[in-house]
């Protein structure tokens, strides 16, 4: 378990070659790149949580049937403060670090009291984000920082707060089909209001600007007030379909007074993040064309979730799918003195992901009976009227115990089948991974004993004629340190295994990533 957990791992800066088993498509040029959470140890210090380790990206780059991979730390201003001190000096979600016991800690409490929000680390551990042709890793508080995707080398830190008023933004960005990137952030105590912002970054800038940050022109497309001043909702992924922004506010909710105070109390942020469960979840549904959020107030029962999987609209409703759990146990399993040698057998989430499909509608026939169901599409979700003209939707339940779910992203706000996932039953950690046909509730699995397999991303063939013609590549780390880890390419149709690509290298359990196709790589010259 420390294999895989606890312990640093090594950079691999240069590439190494894999050794390649089976037949992998000729088409397949360009670089799977990963990221998530790497060094766990800085001198006589440790992290708390396994979330908090300092970001390492890795890559697999394929190029006239090789395979080659590559591994370094993000060299964020936290690590390289980190490093030098030879020891935790920048505070992450779940540790609170105390950069000098020997400065007076009043006058340092006082200065975090004076801006509630402090100074967040750029330890930019959770995804990869493309804008116009650059990429940067991000995590989820206001930092990202621009990488290189061919030598993994850290560039520019750039700070979301200089261009739009978020204290925090999520990992999980959209892509709409002019190349511009949504994404949501979220602003604390701003004059006095707490807000939901949802933002635009476009792919380019203006010719005669080309010196400027393409930030310099993001935009505020809308803002979605918090239901409470104090007390905001975490959110990790909102959704989209061809004319809305899906966003869902649930009673699992930040305390700001707490965080402000967190570290006089010697406590971490993590901490000040609790689950409310006899409150209500809220659905927003904000209108991209007029910028206006739908006024119906559509809600359901108290939950937790992470990962919208997609979202489309139909006659006159909105259809999402999301993965949610009825606790908010995930976070805690994850903290590393839970993360034991007996961890697979000994930790159960007391809540399983259970993917959800809510049909909401935005149609309906203003004068129905209270009590009545307002969803006219054939689907057992309910939309239900309340008294006060509010309406209580309930969901189908699609299937249970999948994460980490990745679509075809050309289906991305579109009517679609398919979900590529990691299967998890009741332990956190996925032992395989699935193919779920959300129509016909089919599942393929692909597994492997002592095998821990990432986030699977999907690739389209150069021809594909339908939603699932492509392959699916995802890293498999091995339990059993005597076995090499690899990266699988399956077949999206079969789900069957085409080939992979073993590398002699002790590979970390990552969070999520992208596959870049050759196309989108800057050559050396640019």
């Amino acid at each position: 378990m420390d294999m895989v957990f606890g312990r640093n791992k090594e950079e691999h800066p240069e590439p190494i070659k894999a050794e390649v088993q089976g037949q992998l498509p000729t088409w397949l040029k360009g670089i799977l790149l990963r990221n998530g959470p790497g060094m766990h140890t800085i001198g006589d210090t440790k992290y708390n949580h396994w979330f908090d380790g300092l970001a390492r990206l890795h890559s697999f780059t394929f190029k006239n049937g090789e395979v080659y991979y590559r591994s370094k730390y993000l060299r964020s201003d936290t690590y390289n403060c980190n490093v030098e001190a030879n020891r935790i000096v920048v505070s992450e979600f779940g540790t609170m670090a105390y950069p000098d016991p020997c400065k007076n800690i009043f006058a340092k409490a006082f200065s975090y009291l004076s801006h509630t929000i402090p100074e967040f680390t750029d330890n930019c551990l959770i995804n990869i984000m493309k804008t116009g042709d650059d990429f940067y890793a991000t995590s989820e508080t206001n930092f990202i920082r621009k990488i290189n995707p061919q030598t993994l080398e850290t560039l520019e830190k750039v700070d979301y707060s200089k261009y739009v008023a978020v204290n925090m933004a999520t990992s999980h960005p959209h892509y709409d089909s002019a190349g511009n990137i949504l994404n949501m952030g979220t602003s604390i105590v701003d004059k006095g209001k707490t807000k939901y912002i949802l933002f635009k970054i476009p792919p380019s800038v203006p010719e005669k600007e080309k010196k400027k940050s393409r930030f310099k022109h993001l935009e505020v497309v809308c803002s979605i007030p918090s239901r409470s001043l104090l007390h905001p909702s975490y959110y990790h992924s909102f959704g989209i379909t061809e004319n809305y922004i899906v966003f869902i506010e649930q009673p699992f909710k930040l305390d700001i007074v707490k965080m402000a105070t967190a570290y006089i109390r010697g406590v971490n942020w993590a901490s000040c993040l609790a689950y409310h469960k006899e409150d209500k979840t809220w659905f927003h549904f904000v209108d991209k064309k007029t910028k206006k959020e739908v006024s119906t107030k559509f809600y359901t029962d108290a939950m937790v979730l992470f990962h919208h999987i997609n979202a489309y609209e139909e006659d006159g409703h909105i259809i999402f799918d999301i993965i949610a759990y009825t606790d908010n146990s995930l976070y805690d399993m994850f903290y590393l003195k839970n993360l034991t040698k007996d961890f697979e057998e000994k930790s159960k989430l007391t809540s399983m992901p259970t993917c959800k499909r809510f049909v909401v509608p935005l149609q309906y026939d203003k004068d129905a009976e209270v009590g009545s169901n307002l969803v006219t599409l054939p689907s057992t979700a309910t939309a239900v009227k309340e008294k006060d003209g509010s309406i209580y939707c309930h969901p189908e339940v699609l299937c249970e115990g999948i994460e980490l779910p990745r679509i075809n992203y050309d289906y991305n706000g579109k009517k679609y089948n398919h979900v590529f996932a990691t299967a998890v039953q009741w332990s956190p950690v996925p032992t395989k991974i699935v193919k779920f046909n959300v129509q016909t509730k089919e599942m393929l699995y692909w597994g492997e004993d002592h095998s821990w397999p990432s986030e699977p991303v999907f690739v389209p063939s150069p021809d594909a004629r339908e939603e699932d013609d492509g392959i699916v590549l995802t890293c498999v780390v091995k339990s059993d340190p005597k076995e090499a880890p690899f990266l699988l390419v399956l077949d999206a149709k079969t789900f069957k295994e085409l080939g992979r690509a073993i590398v002699d290298v002790e590979m970390p359990l990552d969070l999520h990533g992208m596959f870049i196709p050759e196309k989108d790589l800057k050559t050396e010259t640019e």
